[in-house]
């Protein structure tokens, strides 16, 4: 089952439940994130007999909104390794945790708006997510699988340059945080449509170009030992959590500066039986209908 969030012909957003290439509302709630904090077996999608309407009828909007956004870096050592050619200030130690801005969720075909005036060096970073459908905290290996609700496609948008400055206290955070850094969709699909989730193909591409290639089976840990580990913080029903990129970022290239996205620049994320999430980059210009402010060094 795939769910989803989108806006209907007259600009009004509902949640709903993807059949064949048609999308039906799912009755009794607002959104995605209250039918996973109230009916976290999807009874009311698996029998949703609301309005129905042609995909190309409607425009998909973020899944969901989660209460928090744990962002996991370093699982994939794949990218640690990668990070040693340009001599990176620190290491890219796992298990990595901080909270991502929610506020920076686009979702499909939504615009990345390039903010010239913050940074010149904009990178991509294909990652796995999962949709957390219980509440709780400190879980042992065998009882975080039941915690998965879903899976769900990120792209962690970075600015390479501020994130290197920020890295010089060990921490970061901001250069990942900037408004449209956060794409995340194209919907959520349920645990019985993906298997077993560490057997996915997982690929990047830029303008079709392939950018970024792996397998989710090459995280350093499975996603029960990972739900396990940040478990302390306390789970709510719908938080999101990211389990790391794969390598081929551009900024751990030898000529990085060549492969940073660029306004114009289509990317897109597919990972096997998730889905495929799209966004295309675009100027200041283009979005805001203004110059850039001046550049400012953050």
């Amino acid at each position: 089952m795939k769910l989803v969030m989108f806006r209907d012909p007259r600009g009004e957003e509902h949640p709903g439940v993807v059949d064949g290439g048609d999308v039906v509302t799912i009755d009794g709630v607002e959104s995605v994130r209250e039918l996973v904090e109230r009916d976290p077996q999807f009874s009311r999608a698996q029998n949703a007999s609301g309005r129905r309407y042609a995909m190309e009828e409607i425009r998909l909007r973020p899944p969901i909104k989660p209460t928090k956004l744990i962002h996991t870096s370093g699982n994939f050592r794949e990218h640690e390794e990668e990070s040693k050619v340009v001599n990176w200030s620190h290491a890219i130690a796992p298990w990595i945790v901080f909270f991502q801005n929610v506020d920076a969720i686009i979702g499909q075909d939504d615009d990345i708006v390039y903010p010239e005036h913050l940074t010149t060096e904009l990178d991509h970073e294909l990652e796995l997510a999962v949709l957390l459908g219980r509440s709780g905290a400190f879980l042992d290996e065998e009882e975080a699988e039941s915690f998965i609700a879903g899976y769900l496609i990120f792209n962690d948008i970075t600015a390479r340059d501020i994130q290197r400055r920020e890295m010089k206290s060990g921490v970061f955070s901001f250069c990942k945080s900037i408004q449209t850094f956060c794409p995340l969709g194209p919907w959520i699909v349920t645990p019985d449509e993906v298997g077993d989730p560490h057997t996915l193909d997982m690929r990047l591409t830029v303008n079709g170009d392939l950018r970024q290639h792996s397998f989710s089976g090459n995280m350093s840990v499975t996603l029960p030992e990972l739900i396990a580990h940040h478990s302390p913080l306390g789970y709510s029903a719908g938080d999101v959590l990211t389990t790391g990129t794969v390598s081929g970022v551009a900024g751990f290239k030898e000529d990085a500066q060549k492969w940073y996205l660029q306004p114009g620049d289509a990317v897109e994320c597919a990972i096997e039986r998730v889905g495929t999430l799209r966004n295309r980059v675009v100027s200041w210009q283009e979005a805001h209908g203004t110059p850039p402010p001046p550049f400012r060094e953050w």
